[in-house]
């Protein structure tokens, strides 16, 4: 299982905010490159990084930063955030990120997301399944639709993309455990899935139960940056 520390940007800082309110947030460093530099140094190989200024304003805003964490180090990067056009993926991916993680276009121009899969291939998206009472909410976890979870990660795996991350945003930033029995489901429904857990997770017993009932990795945001969690407690899964 892959251990995916995540990096939350607004105004160029890294942030984390709770269940999605923008309202919500707390500032852990102004500098999310030495972050990153940080995470490398400690054996860390992938890293989540979220364009929250990009997700709220539906367009790509802190490319520059996604493009100094790639200069500052190797990380495998994958970027999200206000990602709507083919230019913006082909920013993203000239900008140094590795995969690009999308929502909601996956939801309201699904089309799209079928030609870059054509164009650039599956194994280079990650797509995120954000969940709110089995539902699935889009543009910044701001507009809930009445999509079952199950039935978009459906449509997602039939135009073949497998790498899918998944967010009970009512866990989200709470430190209170993360969504096992919807991670359950979502696997049994689709053993093939590549499923990623994120939200909720607060010590290192959720990481052992999302690997237990086969999570392919972990999104950890803020557990890290509260200390609950440190990297060396998570050396075993490096």
């Amino acid at each position: 299982m892959t251990i995916i520390p995540a990096i939350d940007i607004m105004d160029g800082a890294c942030v984390r905010l709770t269940q999605g309110n923008f309202d919500q947030q707390i500032m852990y460093n102004t500098n999310p490159v030495i972050v990153a530099q940080q995470f490398e140094a400690a054996g860390i190989k992938r890293l989540h990084v979220v364009d929250l200024d990009g997700a709220k304003a539906g367009k790509c805003i802190n490319l520059q930063v996604l493009q100094n964490i790639a200069k500052a180090t190797h990380l495998i990067i994958d970027f999200g955030g206000g990602i709507k056009t083919d230019e913006d993926v082909q920013k993203v991916f000239n900008a140094g990120a590795s995969m690009v993680t999308v929502g909601s276009i996956a939801v309201t121009h699904i089309d799209s997301l079928i030609q870059w899969v054509q164009k650039y291939g599956a194994n280079n998206f990650l797509v995120g399944a954000d969940v709110w009472q089995n539902k699935i909410k889009i543009n910044g976890w701001l507009q809930q639709t009445q999509i079952n979870v199950h039935q978009f990660i459906e449509s997602i795996i039939e135009i073949g993309i497998h790498n899918i991350f998944c967010t009970d945003i009512s866990k989200d930033g709470l430190l209170q455990g993360p969504a096992i029995k919807l991670y359950e489901d979502i696997i049994f429904n689709n053993p093939a899935i590549q499923l990623i857990a994120s939200g909720g997770v607060s010590n290192m017993a959720d990481v052992a139960a999302v690997k237990a009932i086969g999570c392919k990795g972990v999104i950890i945001g803020k557990a890290l940056y509260e200390g609950n969690i440190s990297i060396q407690q998570l050396n075993p899964f490096l």
